[in-house]
């Protein structure tokens, strides 16, 4: 005998592929950005000639401009040439000036990933040796700042306008035909419309300060417009407000014509405005997948279709659950959202969320890496907020399918509509039959007067509509008297409908959980907006190893023997996290040059207030011996004429301030001499 599934096991069923979907990808883009895996010369390293030419390795390809690559020589003046060129496949390099002093160079680099995300850096190095340097990159990332957050602002508004839009007009035509003369319901997509369209004209007036100088000064450059244009990200924007004209026509035609046909006339507009209304929704999908994240890295002609059903089902699900809290709050109460309604959308809904966890599981192995990123990136920790919203959300919409699963049981909309089943409360019953005696007198009176042809008008026994004896009042010539006495009566009938539509417990129970699933989506919306701006698992854990890789390399090549030792560190407070390293050239017994560099989790150099190395060697009761470097330049200090007494293992100290009170010190082990 065949086992029939009861909605409590489909629903946890939904809710464990749900949260494993988020676990894996996150249910939301996610972007690629390029890392910076090598260069030439190399970071911190010493050189005996200055080269003519400083190359830089991504982890992708990368567009430039003029400033792309800077090369500051010690009193902060660029020694650079031209604008940068692709050498060969990822790796990019810029013409030096002849003739370079020695000193400590310092390479600033900001470029913009194929996924159309800026990302910026620095680091130095030396010809002949070390020297105190004035350059200066700042300590701002890539695509921060006050234009950094209002570029972030527009993303969130861009999908969230998205999202209101094509969810509401699918609510509204798969769901809910009889919304699209609804006044909240066609506000609510044009509000969604606007949105969008606002959003993208923002995002392409800030694109170019964004991925260029960060200034708000640069917001309204044409020139940096015009380049704008020429760019990927620039032309997937222009044709999304292209496919917004489109879009407009849809929403005129599905809340205008439409809305005017019969039932019988809708069904065969209803079939062309699906399938335009379908187009127009994937082509907005596809200005995000062509330009982002899907259009690089592995398999593009896969992940680009995916991105685009992903975005899809996001919309139908949240931008349709949107709609149903409109409707549930706003209809007018002679045109309520049928029971029938509601559980089509709850079967879209359960198909939407399908569709994301499908989706997901792709994404996941795209571009999450390693189930060890979850705690070793940034991206990994914001993936696990995600992760709890997206199991709450699930868990709140199963209660919504319960109460979905009683309004449908109950039929109480059907039953008020069809049967008149509902009694109205004893006071709503007195006050209508008091309305119907008296529009009965008016009319009986009209009637005796015009029969009677005395012209003159008959006395009722109704004062002011209330069915109690009073002053006659004319209303056989009183036309304004009966319609005011009709609305009276219109209005009550619509207050008393509206009254036994409050009332279901279960409409009720219904709209108390939408409510909660809406606040939870647009947790679930900011998370997602920021997550598209954050280095995923998988690139930061591939530039950490590249960039490691480089260093054993260099390390091991070295005919000086240097040694360099690479520390993680995380005192606890704000910007506590990065990595230490520490170069000792030649690491042998006598005078060392010492150079310590702090880093980013992500690679990039940043400064911290205090930077201590102590030597100890535990076999021979030597040390600790203190050693404090002087500041270079960004991230970088230095110490020359460090002095280690004798060979042995000694365990290498250092100590990290990050602020006035977040300190901590970490160590290693290593053969010196």
């Amino acid at each position: 005998m065949m086992r029939t599934i009861t909605p409590r096991l489909r629903t946890v069923v939904l809710l464990f592929l749900a949260v494993t979907g988020a676990l894996l990808a996150g249910a939301g883009p996610a972007s690629a950005h390029a890392a910076l895996t090598g260069s030439d010369p190399s970071q911190g390293v010493v050189v005996t000639k200055a080269p003519d030419q400083v190359s830089l390795t991504f982890s992708e390809n990368v567009s430039l401009n003029n400033n792309s690559i800077r090369v500051l020589d010690p009193q902060g003046k660029r020694v650079d040439l031209a604008k940068p060129d692709n050498l060969s496949g990822t790796t990019y390099g810029v013409q030096l000036k002849s003739g370079l002093g020695k000193g400590t160079y310092t390479v600033a680099w900001q470029v913009v990933s194929a996924d159309s995300h800026p990302v910026a850096g620095a680091f130095t190095f030396s010809v002949g040796a070390p020297s105190k340097t004035v350059a200066s990159v700042g300590d701002q990332e890539a695509g921060g700042g006050v234009v950094g957050w209002l570029y972030g602002f527009g993303r969130y508004m861009s999908y969230a306008g998205y999202i209101v839009l094509v969810g509401g007009a699918a609510f509204v035509l798969g769901c809910w035909q009889r919304g699209s003369g609804v006044r909240a319901m066609q506000r609510l997509v044009v509000v969604g419309w606007l949105t969008l369209t606002a959003a993208t004209l923002w995002l392409l007036l800030l694109r170019g300060s964004y991925t260029t100088s960060g200034s708000v000064g640069d917001i309204f450059d044409l020139n940096l417009l015009g380049q704008v244009l020429q760019t990927k990200p620039g032309a997937a924007l222009v044709s999304r407000l292209l496919l917004l004209a489109a879009a407009a026509l849809f929403i005129a035609v599905l809340f205008g014509a439409y809305d005017k046909r019969e039932d019988e006339e809708k069904r065969d507009l209803t079939f062309g405005l699906a399938v335009g209304g379908a187009v127009v929704a994937a082509g907005l999908a596809a200005s995000w997948a062509m330009a982002e994240h899907a259009s690089t890295g592995l398999q593009p002609g896969i992940a680009m279709p995916v991105d685009v059903i992903h975005l899809l089902a996001v919309a139908a699900w949240l931008g349709g659950l949107t709609a149903l809290l409109v409707a549930l709050y706003r209809a007018p109460a002679d045109t309520p959202v049928e029971s029938a309604a509601v559980q089509r959308f709850s079967r879209l809904a359960f198909g939407s969320v399908l569709a994301l966890v499908a989706t997901g599981v792709y994404q996941s192995w795209r571009q999450l890496g390693s189930w060890s990123a979850f705690t070793d990136t940034a991206y990994g920790e914001l993936l696990l907020v995600k992760i709890g919203l997206v199991a709450l959300l699930v868990g709140i919409a199963s209660i919504s399918r319960r109460w979905t699963g009683r309004l449908v049981a109950a039929g109480v909309t059907e039953a008020v509509e069809e049967t008149g089943e509902e009694e109205p409360e004893e006071s709503e019953e007195s006050e209508a039959k008091e309305t119907v005696k008296a529009s009965a007198a008016t009319k009986e009176a009209s009637g005796k007067a015009t029969r009677s042809g005395t012209g003159v008008p008959a006395v009722s026994a109704v004062s002011s509509g209330t069915g109690v004896p009073g002053r006659a009042t004319a209303t056989g010539d009183d036309p304004e008297r009966a319609a005011q006495l009709a609305r009276q009566q219109s209005a009550m009938e619509t207050a008393r409908q509206k009254r036994l539509r409050d009332g279901d417990p279960h409409r009720f129970g219904l709209r108390r959980s939408v409510l909660a699933e809406a606040g939870v989506a647009v947790a679930l919306l900011a998370v997602t907006t920021v997550l598209t701006q954050t280095e995923p698992g998988r690139t930061e854990q591939d530039a950490k190893a590249a960039t490691a890789a480089a260093s054993s390399s260099s390390a091991s090549n070295s005919s000086s023997g240097a040694l360099t030792l690479d520390m993680s560190f995380d005192t606890g407070g704000k910007d506590g996290k990065g990595v230490v390293r520490v170069d000792l050239d030649p690491a042998t017994v006598g005078s060392n040059e010492m150079h310590v560099y702090v880093q980013r989790p992500n690679g990039r150099a940043f400064d911290i207030p205090e930077v201590k190395v102590a030597f100890t060697l535990d076999a021979k009761k030597l040390g600790p011996i203190p050693v404090t470097p002087d500041h270079i330049t960004t991230g970088h200090w230095a110490a020359n004429g460090v002095q280690i007494p004798i060979a042995g293992d000694w365990k290498v100290s250092v100590t990290v301030r990050t602020s006035d009170i977040d300190q901590v010190t970490v160590s290693k082990s290593a053969q010196i001499g």
